[in-house]
């Protein structure tokens, strides 16, 4: 059974591709010092608000999706290179699993673009 922090690690690649991926894990957007000169909703509350509904997101359709879900439990171990390549091949012959994925994913990308940069904590 996964946890929260390996299903994170390994759905990221799915929705985001190698290149994506690499740029993804790990990263949060800083709140900077003048509050004021933040666009409105784009706090680290609130990505971690935005990120914690994706994951709750990706575990239960993990969970609906037993294929897939085993799928990403044999991708523990494996470098992020590794896991970006299996990720790629394996959504280039699951095209629906890969559009729904992205869906879920949407919320993050969608914060992303709101706010601007994401810069490393």
């Amino acid at each position: 059974m996964l946890n929260v922090q390996t299903a994170r690690r390994l759905a990221i690649p799915l929705f985001a591709g190698a290149a994506s991926c690499a740029a993804l894990l790990g990263v949060s957007p800083i709140a900077q010092a003048d509050n004021g000169m933040n666009p409105p909703s784009c706090t680290t509350a609130d990505l971690e608000g935005v990120r914690a509904g994706v994951d709750a997101s990706t575990s239960a359709y993990l969970f609906t999706h037993p294929d897939l879900n085993g799928f990403m439990s044999t991708l523990s171990g494996l470098s992020r290179e590794q896991v970006a390549e299996h990720v790629t091949t394996y959504m280039e012959t699951h095209p629906q699993e890969k559009a729904e994925m992205t869906g879920i994913r949407q919320p993050l990308t969608d914060i992303k673009n709101h706010c601007g940069s994401i810069v490393n904590p």
